[in-house]
């Protein structure tokens, strides 16, 4: 059935829907039945990429749904995922920023799991990382999300 799909189409769908999922993610409120379609449009973006996609997309499609699991307050999933997402940074050897929001997305899962020695070593890891990549306004970004994670008590 799927290979009725072309590769075009496969991508242009991934693309579609990671875009469906963030804009979801944005909304200040959403409704239980809009929580379900973002997570679902999270999956499907990922499944769409998997046939198409280079291991950054992959890396990012993990990094998405956990911060879908977040968003959504569940945090063994979130951390799931952002392990994933680390790893297949480290096993395609990605640098850029997909490391470093690699290291977001586990010091995100980890805060919402109350684990502040956890949070506390993928914040720094994800800051020195952060510091490293180039281009000024990529860099203020991903400063800018990493300023949003509350640090649990310790």
């Amino acid at each position: 059935m799927l290979e009725d799909i072309s590769d075009v189409d496969k991508r242009k769908y991934g693309v579609t829907l990671f875009n469906a999922t963030w804009d979801a993610m944005e909304r200040p409120a959403r409704t239980p039945a809009e929580d379900d379609a973002m997570l679902a449009m999270a999956y499907a973006s990922a499944y769409f990429w998997s046939f198409v996609a280079k291991p950054e997309n992959f890396a990012r499609s993990q990094w998405q749904l956990s911060r879908v699991y977040t968003v959504l307050g569940r945090a063994e999933p979130a951390l799931y995922h952002a392990q994933r997402s680390l790893d297949l940074c480290i096993e395609h050897d990605l640098e850029g920023w997909d490391r470093p929001f690699a290291y977001e997305a586990l010091a995100r899962a980890h805060a919402l799991a109350g684990d502040a020695s956890a949070t506390a070593a993928a914040l720094e890891r994800a800051n020195a990382l952060g510091a490293r990549i180039e281009g000024q306004g990529d860099r203020d970004h991903f400063f800018a999300e990493l300023a949003t994670i509350e640090a649990p008590a310790a």
